[in-house]
């Protein structure tokens, strides 16, 4: 028992280890260093905002004004922006690794981790933005917003299983590495992140409503702007979810490690 927690811990600090140089390191040389995982959200923000609410004029149901507009998308982006680090690094995560492939000692499953980690490090930046632009600028946020932890753990454990898989698959299917991006921009259309679930007209309705991000989105922008407590079988179904893809990504990852070093 001692030694699995010993053991545990290790890991822990590892991916602590590994997480801030990864973020610090992706910065490195930079004008602003740091600062980019704040002016990258925001300048995206500002582009779709101006396109949407003043070009095409978009309106949302029940918000008044630009910013309510803004806080309504920056909600959305913050969270689809965690999946588009994970589709976009994650199928390079090991085979972008191959010097700790070799070392046979080294706990592999960490490295997917560790694209999971930064990608929380730059969601909890944006966080703190969007709560800091909504006193100043509104719309109010609810007491409920304390309950986002809850609703955003599953949507870790979901995104730790896809980096395993997407890492594992990466090995031996290279071109993974390049639809990550696609994927990510087709996600951020296809998601209500512009849009509210309840604008999608009923013939395409599921087809939205089965997207992963659909259920984080809506129960995230619930409890931050209108009070609402998501729908407790949605939670659960979606938590359920979360769980069987983490599990069986790790089941995958380790099925296949055996042959990451013949390939690389």
């Amino acid at each position: 028992m001692q030694d699995n927690m010993e053991r545990l811990n290790f890991r822990l600090e590892l991916l602590a280890g590994m997480v801030r140089r990864e973020v610090l390191g992706r910065y490195r040389g930079s004008l602003f260093g740091a600062a980019w995982s704040l002016v990258s959200p925001l300048l995206l923000l500002a582009v779709f905002t101006f396109a949407f609410h003043e070009l095409l004029g978009a309106r949302w149901p029940g918000v008044q004004g630009r910013a309510g507009f803004a806080m309504m998308v920056f909600a959305g982006m913050v969270l689809h922006g965690m999946l588009a680090e994970i589709l976009i690094r994650s199928p390079m995560a090991i085979a972008g690794q191959p010097n700790f492939v070799k070392k046979l000692v080294f706990p592999l499953t960490v490295l997917p981790l560790v694209t999971v980690g930064a990608a929380l490090v730059h969601a909890t930046v944006a966080l703190v933005v969007l709560v800091l632009a909504c006193l100043v600028l509104g719309p109010a946020l609810h007491w409920t917003a304390l309950l986002l932890p809850l609703v955003l753990m599953p949507y870790l454990v979901l995104l730790c299983g896809l980096a395993w898989i997407l890492a594992a698959l990466g090995v031996y299917v290279r071109d993974i590495a390049q639809l990550g991006g696609l994927v990510a921009t087709a996600m951020l259309f296809l998601s209500p992140i512009f849009y509210p679930l309840s604008s999608v007209p009923p013939s395409y309705a599921g087809i939205v409503a089965i997207n992963p991000l659909t259920f984080v989105v809506e129960a995230t922008r619930g409890l931050l702007f209108d009070g609402r407590l998501p729908d407790m079988a949605l939670a659960g179904g979606h938590s359920l979810a979360a769980l069987l893809v983490a599990l069986g990504g790790l089941m995958l990852f380790r099925r296949l490690r055996p042959g990451f070093g013949d390939v690389l």
